[in-house]
């Protein structure tokens, strides 16, 4: 069973994992209309991971016998002054989300709430891997510069990324 302030936060958890696939989706509608199709595809499927995360939450509190408690997503920008800025706007907030989760990590630990803490161990492993992939693009974005073709390689190097679900349609995460 949760306690009240363990449920709070991860209800709080799952609208800032909402918020980051409605960042993540609103980046690729712009990649899009821009004409960077690759770097549309890859911002997509950050989409879909972020929509995983949040459902991760959702399964884990229902099957812990909380109640999911939906609150309203903010507006994400919709205008970005380039892919560089995108991407560093994106390690911005998953440095962001990394500390959310960290906060969580305290609260299951001060209430001694062992089954949430193991839950939450694969959020920090994965927010690991979210930063290291926004430092890996940032820093090949920031190579090619100005430069045209590397950019356009670039972005049909990223539109080969493929979401790969890894929630079933059971409440098992």
């Amino acid at each position: 069973m949760l306690g009240k302030k363990m449920l709070d936060e991860l209800n709080k958890q799952m609208n800032k994992e909402m918020y980051s696939a409605y960042l993540y989706m609103s980046m690729s509608a712009y990649s899009e209309y821009i004409g960077l199709n690759g770097f549309a595809n890859w911002f997509m499927v950050q989409y879909k991971e972020e929509m995983e995360h949040a459902m991760r939450i959702y399964n884990y509190v229902n099957d812990q016998g909380g109640q999911v408690k939906l609150m309203a997503i903010e507006e994400p920008p919709a205008v970005f002054e380039s892919p560089l800025d995108m991407f560093e706007k994106t390690l911005t907030h998953e440095q962001f989300i990394t500390k959310s989760i960290n906060d969580l990590v305290d609260v299951a630990l001060g209430e001694k709430d062992h089954a949430t803490n193991i839950f939450l161990q694969w959020f920090v492993t994965e927010q690991i891997e979210e930063e290291s992939n926004d430092n890996d693009i940032i820093s090949q974005l920031k190579l090619i510069g100005d430069n045209g073709n590397g950019l356009l390689m670039l972005d049909k190097e990223v539109g080969t990324r493929v979401f790969v679900p890894q929630i079933t349609g059971d409440s098992q995460a």
